[in-house]
């Protein structure tokens, strides 16, 4: 353990520890933009300054190890004077467009900025340099307007994903974050997960279905039903309808990471077409054999105690008139390990059969 002193309070951390993460655990709060725990340090925002004694300038504590006996300052009239003039000097390549991303809270960026007593609407550039939406990925929205060269997203592409499709190109003020060899991002080998999107704290990569969708009343926390791993995450829900998905950060299997389908996948949840109740033909309901008769064919709605017990009955008939090998089970992705556990037991020790799959690569 490495012993240093932050704003006059005894902290004790593990050697390595970068001083910013260590002012964290001592509940010290230091401006950040560049920084995000899940990725490798940066440095390049410059908002999370501190003042080391005996150091000649200011420090960038998101990548500063901590030493024996530091003393570190996280708080001060020169400190709070740099930062808003970081801040100031990234508003003057901002531009916001006016349209509302729906976020519930304001992004990492514009908190900052207020908080620092900055009008963005007046700081910020007049003109826009980039179109927005500027790439036809179909889920994510590209402005790079609103990018401040925080490179969380090539970070979060190349260490979460391990895509490799973000890339910092060109120079000085006319650096900007390129998907491939300034190509779009699908040619890039982009998988549209949507990992950029979480990372990036100014809104310059969005979630392209939620653009205009408003911002929501609540969020509520829950687990996919696409696979068995068991990702969590926040669904947006505005009116009773899911308008975004947003990680969280706490969710103990994939903590900020999600596939595309998670991400993205929720239009079926209120789907027109969406089965909301069981179905069983007609026939089945009258305990009448199959006919060619078209109406006794039709798909009835019922309750879930009549359709179980209509499909017990008749994987019961199969086994006992053809015998256990007459009857297959295919078991579903998004069902649980334990689920899937329990399918196993059904075919093998209740029908006999061992013919059960799942559609996991069909």
């Amino acid at each position: 353990m490495t012993h240093l002193i932050i704003n006059g309070t005894p902290v004790d951390v593990p050697e390595g520890t970068m001083v910013l993460r260590a002012a964290e655990k001592a509940g010290f709060t230091i401006p950040t933009l560049c920084d995000h725990p899940d990725l490798t340090p940066y440095g390049g925002c410059r908002l999370c300054l501190v003042e080391v004694k005996g150091a000649r300038a200011m420090a960038a504590s998101c990548a500063l190890p901590v030493s024996e006996g530091m003393e570190v300052t996280t708080e001060s009239e020169a400190l709070f004077k740099s930062r808003r003039e970081i801040l100031e000097f990234l508003l003057f390549a901002y531009h916001d467009s006016g349209y509302e991303n729906g976020q519930k809270d304001e992004t990492q960026f514009m908190h900052w900025v207020r908080h620092f007593g900055l009008d963005a609407t007046k700081t910020q550039s007049s003109e826009p340099r980039y179109k927005v939406d500027s790439d036809p990925n179909p889920v994510v929205w590209v402005d790079l307007n609103k990018c401040i060269l925080c490179n969380r997203c090539v970070r979060a592409c190349e260490e979460v994903q391990g895509r490799f499709v973000w890339g910092l190109t060109k120079r000085g003020f006319d650096s900007e974050v390129s998907p491939g060899a300034n190509t779009d991002m699908l040619t890039a080998r982009c998988e549209s997960c949507g990992a950029c999107v979480a990372y990036c704290p100014t809104g310059a990569l969005d979630n392209k279905p939620s653009i205009g969708a408003g911002k929501p009343d609540k969020l509520v926390t829950t687990t996919c039903a696409y696979c068995g791993v068991g990702c969590q995450f926040d669904l947006n829900v505005k009116d009773g309808k899911i308008i975004r998905v947003t990680s969280n950060p706490n969710a103990p299997v994939n903590g900020m990471h999600l596939c595309v389908k998670g991400r993205y996948g929720y239009d079926y949840v209120h789907h027109a077409e969406r089965l909301t109740k069981p179905m069983v033909r007609k026939y089945l309901l009258d305990g009448e054999p199959r006919t060619t008769n078209r109406s006794s064919s039709e798909w009835v709605e019922t309750d879930w105690e009549t359709t179980l017990n209509i499909t017990a009955r008749k994987l019961r008939e199969s086994r006992d008139n053809f015998g256990p090998d007459s009857v297959g089970i295919l078991t579903s992705a998004k069902c649980t390990n334990e689920e899937n556990y329990l399918m196993n037991k059904l075919a093998r020790q209740v029908i006999g059969t061992n013919n059960i799959d799942h559609c996991a690569r069909l």
